[in-house]
């Protein structure tokens, strides 16, 4: 990984990067913590979405809205951990500050990596750990605990570029900024456009399992 310090954005021009990226995707797209449908509007007309929320009230929300976007997929009541979908059934996969709450990062990408078609992409969009061995590494670190309960399970300290190329994901539009964010300064968000590697993992989970 790159460690020169990445260039400070606003949040206008992060959500430009992150609007560009998600228009980029086709086929079948899954949208895993798909929350209100703050996606939408982003995706290319010709997408087939489907969307994946935990959270009741966001959920439900978020039908709503998918309806109004002309989607017709009920949102499906699950965790990215176990995705009700069977192998290999989607082109894409989308999370936009996901990763940062799942509760298990390597259980929800093989899921991720399990319904991909061979070859699938994926697009994560992340706030990350700031470098090890620094003052803001250790406030992460400290903060973490705090910020899971408060934060719908957001972990400030967590390393998700290592966590995507340990599930198996060659990136192939990876980009790393920074945006201001107060009181502990600019946080580092990572942008990973990638796709599966040549190998198929072992399957984690299955929709009759």
């Amino acid at each position: 990984m790159d460690d020169a310090l990445p260039e400070l954005i606003d949040d206008d021009a992060l959500d430009d990067l992150e609007r560009e990226a998600v228009g980029r995707l086709r086929g079948r797209v899954l949208e895993v913590g798909a929350g209100e449908g703050e996606n939408f509007g982003a995706f290319h007309a010709d997408v087939e979405w489907i969307g994946l929320e935990p959270d009741d009230e966001r959920r439900a929300e978020l039908a709503t809205r998918a309806r109004a976007w002309g989607h017709r997929a009920e949102p499906l009541a699950a965790k990215a951990e176990r995705i009700p979908l069977p192998d290999h059934s989607v082109d894409a996969v989308v999370g936009t500050y996901v990763l940062c709450s799942v509760d298990d990062q390597s259980a929800a990408l093989a899921e991720v990596r399990r319904v991909l078609v061979p070859g699938g992409r994926i697009l994560f969009v992340d706030h990350v750990a700031a470098p090890p061995h620094t003052l803001k590494r250790a406030v992460q670190r400290i903060a973490t605990p705090i910020t899971r309960r408060c934060c719908h399970g957001c972990h400030w300290d967590r390393d998700t570029e290592a966590a995507l190329v340990a599930a198996g994901f060659t990136g192939d539009d990876v980009r790393r900024v920074r945006v201001p964010s107060f009181p502990f300064g600019p946080t580092r968000v990572l942008l990973f456009g990638g796709h599966t590697g040549p190998a198929d993992p072992p399957t984690a989970h299955t929709e009759d399992s």
